[in-house]
């Protein structure tokens, strides 16, 4: 920016121009649209909706929830493009001062897929207006998290590209007296807009009908550097209408203001005033050509202001008597003809904003400030006035135990399995609050037959088979999927010495227990030879200091013998003399639990401290020293599993890559965590088996 204070009479407004189409193709898309919004309206009138000739309603529900596209094709977002069946143009608008959580997930699935399946693009575009909390890697940590998830911008922008555009249109918005610099406080604002409920009587500002040169005075004053942050700031001239039935949105809302630590990572010192999201919002859209601007339903007010700062403007056509007066529409409203009339219409011209529900997955903490607690800690006054230091609770944003989209990564979950959760639950204007037991169930799922399988021993107990001779070596081939034969298989040991889990070893025996105890047949899990293998405890050694069994002694059985109730995993040590291929993998496993105890972590005391003692003591179990049978080391080298959308080029990742997934047999699905290194694995669990809990 310049002294110079542009002409606004005759700005040049740059922005994409709209796609045309021929008045046939409008036509059609009309008609299409009409018949779409008749059968929307015979729905909602209570009857039954008719599934496709071609298939049953129970197909159609299971092609919807295994087809991600299956989303956009019908239901709210079908709707919404009909609304304005042009060519799509989309964005997603993050604010780059955190990282993305598993809400933005949906978010970026709407904006991105909407665009893909109409053959459109989708913009991502940083709102960098806040530069006091704007970090770089806030930057990059969310183009990978788009980019991760399968999507590619059509391009990447910023809010600050059109700082000077922004600044112009400010002062145009002046000139045309539909803006004013209020010297209210905060205190002063609210009380005018009908106090904290917005319910009580409404005062214009004192500085509302300030002359027009006065405000554009002040206006550049304040870009200026003349005034301190909160001393003063501009807002539109929108409504004053009778509270009972006004749009809160529409009380002279803020459109720009002084920013203290006003140091921009792009523009650096040259601006003291940023834009709110209110003013630079809907203005961004329309210099980048959006047809549907996408958002969650928290923005269903701000909706008017969108289209009235565009209107007032003159960027879009529409009455600002009718945004000032009228009712919102919703989609597909069921009104009548004499009813209509009630609702503006906002689909002739420029962009639209249309709102979907957010997405809330219960039992986690998604707030930025609360994480940033756990993973900085801090200080808290407690209720007794005195100071308490908090400990962090995580290792950083990307802990498995968060439910930031980095922590996702890392614990393991692939991208698809979040995109099928997505598509799984639906878009509709409704929240969607959903229990973390309901998202492992669709990881879980996904995982099934996307993954290869191994044995893992979490706390190996040696087993030595007394009556096999030392060098003895079968080698068994293994598959690493039973039911995927193009996953291959690979060659594990049966040897004179194999380790077991200590969970399938009981030192008395119980009729209810079915597996490894002394006198007691057991099992083994066993190779594509389908020979039956059958171990029988005959003694055990026991350390004196922990009172752990380190040694077990058993028998191999007779081929023959009567098959046992239970089978047990297992992995085999190389026997004396032979070839270190087939010695197993020693890892760290990390096994993660809920981060609090409460399944309601938001309602725990977070301002003196108190949700330290909510903590579970148990969201992290390590196990140092567990095993991974020799199979390992080519699941590592295949990697990605799955080679889907946005790991594709996960070949040379490396063995610490979270595309490294697997699951261990009758234990857990895991992945290869970060702190890996060359010389030692760690793996996080990603989620859990679904076994019978009754199992013995």
């Amino acid at each position: 920016m310049t002294g110079d204070t542009p002409k606004v009479e005759s700005l040049n407004i740059d922005r994409v121009e709209e796609p045309k189409i021929s008045k046939k193709e409008s036509k059609r898309l009309a008609a299409k649209a009409e018949k779409e919004k008749k059968r929307a309206e015979h729905q909602a009138s209570g009857a039954p909706a008719k599934p496709p000739k071609s298939a049953s309603t129970a197909t159609v529900s299971t092609t919807a929830s295994e087809d991600p596209n299956a989303l956009f094709g019908s239901g709210w977002l079908d709707a919404t493009y009909k609304e304005r069946p042009i060519p799509v143009r989309t964005r997603f608008p993050p604010e780059p001062n955190g990282f993305l959580h598993i809400g933005h997930a949906k978010a970026i699935m709407v904006n991105f897929g909407f665009a893909r399946y109409y053959n459109g693009k989708c913009f991502l575009r940083y709102d960098d207006t806040n530069p006091a909390k704007e970090e770089e890697k806030y930057f990059t940590a969310i183009k990978d998290m788009v980019e991760w998830l399968g999507f590619s911008p059509y391009a990447i922008t910023y809010s600050s590209d059109h700082f000077d555009k922004l600044y112009s249109l400010a002062e145009k918005l002046i000139t045309k007296d539909k803006a004013y610099v209020c010297h209210c406080t905060k205190e002063e604002v609210n009380m005018g807009r009908g106090g904290p409920d917005n319910r009580g009587e409404r005062k214009a500002c004192a500085h509302r009908n300030r002359p027009v040169e006065e405000s554009l005075t002040e206006f550049r004053a304040m870009r200026d550097g003349e005034y301190k942050a909160g001393e003063a700031h501009l807002r539109v001239k929108s409504a004053l209408t009778n509270p009972n039935v006004g749009n809160t949105m529409m009380w002279d809302v803020a459109a720009y203001r002084v920013v203290e630590k006003n140091h921009h990572h792009r523009t650096g010192d040259t601006w003291r005033v940023y834009p709110t999201y209110d003013f630079a919002h809907c203005l961004c859209d329309f210099f980048e050509g959006i047809s549907h601007s996408l958002c969650t339903v928290e923005f269903f007010l701000s909706r008017t202001v969108y289209n009235w700062v565009l209107a007032a403007l003159d960027l879009k056509q529409m009455n600002l008597a009718d945004l000032e007066n009228k009712r919102i529409p919703t989609l597909n409203s069921n009104v009548s003809a004499s009813e209509k009339d009630e609702y503006y219409d906002d689909t002739n011209g420029g962009p639209i904003q249309r709102e979907y529900g957010r997405l809330n997955v219960e039992g986690t903490i998604l707030s930025k400030r609360k994480i940033a607690l756990l993973v900085e800690g801090g200080k808290a006054t407690a209720k007794d006035g005195s100071e308490k230091t908090l400990p962090s609770a995580v290792r950083d944003w990307d802990d498995p135990r968060l439910f930031t989209l980095v922590a996702i990564r890392r614990r393991g979950i692939p991208p698809g399995a979040l995109i099928k959760f997505v598509s799984t639950l639906g878009v509709s204007p409704a929240l969607t609050n959903i229990e973390i037991v309901k998202f492992e169930s669709i990881v879980r799922s996904y995982l099934e037959e996307k993954v290869p399988r191994l044995s893992l021993v979490l706390d190996p107990i040696r087993v030595t088979i007394t009556n096999l001779p030392d060098d003895h070596l079968e080698e068994l081939d293994v598959a690493f999927h039973a039911k995927i034969p193009s996953y291959g298989s690979h060659t594990v040991p049966f040897t004179k010495t194999i380790y077991i889990d200590r969970s399938d070893f009981r030192e008395q025996d119980d009729p209810d227990f079915f597996r490894l105890a002394p006198g007691k047949p057991v099992g083994l899990t066993g190779g594509n030879d389908k020979k039956l293998r059958i171990i029988k405890a005959t003694s055990f050694t026991k350390d004196p200091t922990t009172g752990l069994v380190t040694d077990i002694s058993a028998t191999l059985e007779p081929s023959d013998s009567p098959k046992p109730k239970a089978f047990i995993h297992w992995i085999g040590g190389p026997p004396s003399g032979a070839n270190s291929k087939f010695s197993p993998v020693t890892a760290e496993v990390r096994l993660h639990n809920a981060l609090f105890r409460s399944d309601k972590p938001d309602e725990l005391d977070w301002k003196t401290g108190g949700y330290i003692d909510d903590l579970n003591p148990d969201s992290e179990v390590v196990f140092p020293n567990a095993l991974i049978e020799c199979g390992f080391d080519e699941i590592r080298r295949r990697a990605p599993w799955p080679a889907a959308e946005g790991e594709k080029e996960g070949a040379s990742m490396g063995m610490a890559s979270y595309a490294v997934r697997f699951q261990g047999l009758r234990t857990a699905y895991f992945c290869v965590d970060a702190d890996a290194t060359a010389e030692k694995v760690v793996l996080n669990r990603i989620v859990t088996l679904k076994e019978d809990a009754g199992k013995k």
